[in-house]
């Protein structure tokens, strides 16, 4: 049966009370219309210290508490934090050649460490790719692997906004024989009970919100300079925006972009990185692999994303140009297309999700996302100094 459409203005679920801006701050997006229906979550010291959703699954269907949607990049740190842990337990060495674990992998400069930051020079496919193609992992893969690198591997960053989940995912069946999918299923998402997909079961489709896809504008085309990578990195393929919201786009998992889940599942999962390691006595990480995260990879212009950007191995790293609400300090981050976020805070022991439906011009910062976080943290302190009193 489905459930009534709530009104825009109610928030649902449960926050300790230095949180409530936070709740404030989602349902006025709702009632303004700058969300559809969306999640926000915050976990502080292990606690799960915000949990609210609200608005529309799709028009006239309430978002549930169990309510999953698309967040595009956020699941690069979902396929990041996989390959950390197997490099963790020593089925990856992040210095070795991709090429040791992937034999078809034809450059041997790129290293495992390479694919993590975006620093492969992979940033997309050479060949022309169909949909079709990019939706039959083997093949699209093979693409990649036979494929010249864009840039010299380890030079600089070119952000792999399509590729990163299909270099993942080679490099993990390389390593072990299974599909990244069901390693981090295996390893991640099973023994901490999170409810985050890379590729949705045909029995949880009907839990998936509908994408809306952001207004247009954003990208001047005709201001970026000659011989950018952005073009050939957005157009091979070119995503349809009516295929967002379909079973195949759904099912097949496209590690870079199509994992699905809600900030509840993002915050438990990435608060491995800022508790040191450990969710609910559940190790997925050891101290020595976390101080990974944060050995700088890049620090520069991207050469896809066309703004500075500073790449440890697996997440962003501060960088205000790119993203002013993100703290600067020990914190690992990444966002996706149209808004979706999680920020992991070391020093705070923090982890802020947020995940929606209605898109907006979002790639890398946005002021209702910058929003979000910004309360979030604001929250943190709040919280902070009422246990100092």
């Amino acid at each position: 049966m489905t459930a009534p459409t709530p009104d825009p203005h109610t928030v649902q679920g449960d926050c300790a009370p230095a949180y409530e801006p936070l709740r404030d701050r989602l349902a006025r997006n709702l009632s303004s219309g700058a969300d559809l229906g969306a999640s926000v979550a915050v976990i502080r010291d292990g606690e799960l210290v915000a949990d609210l959703w609200g608005g529309e699954a799709r028009p006239g269907e309430a978002w549930q508490e169990d309510t999953i949607v698309r967040v595009w990049s956020v699941t690069k740190t979902m396929a990041s934090l996989t390959a950390l842990v197997l490099a963790d337990r020593g089925h990856l060495d992040l210095d070795a050649p991709v090429a040791d674990y992937w034999p078809s992998f034809a450059d041997e400069r790129v290293l495992v460490r390479h694919l993590l930051s975006h620093t492969s020079g992979m940033s997309g496919w050479t060949e022309r790719l169909s949909t079709e193609a990019l939706l039959d992992l083997p093949l699209a893969n093979e693409m990649l692997a036979r494929q010249e690198p864009w840039f010299e591997p380890g030079s600089g960053s070119g952000y792999h906004m399509v590729s990163y989940g299909h270099l993942v995912d080679g490099l993990v069946r390389g390593a072990t024989g299974k599909p990244l999918s069901e390693v981090f299923a295996e390893l991640v998402a099973g023994p901490l009970g999170a409810d985050f997909h890379l590729g949705v079961p045909e029995s949880e489709l009907g839990r998936c919100a509908d994408l809306e896809a952001p207004p247009p504008g954003g990208i001047d085309v005709a201001a970026l300079p000659e011989g950018n990578l952005m073009i050939p990195t957005l157009v091979n393929p070119k995503l349809d925006p009516a295929e967002f919201n379909t079973a195949p786009m759904r099912t097949v998992s496209l590690a870079g972009i199509n994992g699905h889940g809600n900030a509840r599942s993002i915050a438990r999962i990435q608060s491995a990185a800022s508790h040191g390691g450990e969710v609910d006595g559940v190790r997925l990480l050891s101290p020595a692999t976390i101080e990974r995260i944060f050995e700088v990879q890049a620090d520069g212009v991207d050469q896809v994303l066309l703004t500075p950007m500073r790449w440890g191995i697996g997440y962003g790293l501060p960088q205000p140009v790119a993203a002013p609400a993100v703290p600067e300090g020990r914190v690992c981050w990444w966002t996706g297309y149209g808004g979706a976020i999680v920020v992991n805070d070391l020093e705070r022991r923090v982890t802020v999700a947020y995940a929606m439906n209605r898109m907006t011009q979002h790639m890398t910062s946005s002021e209702r996302t910058d929003a979000y976080v910004r309360t979030a943290f604001e929250c943190v302190e709040a919280a902070g100094m009422e246990v100092a009193r």
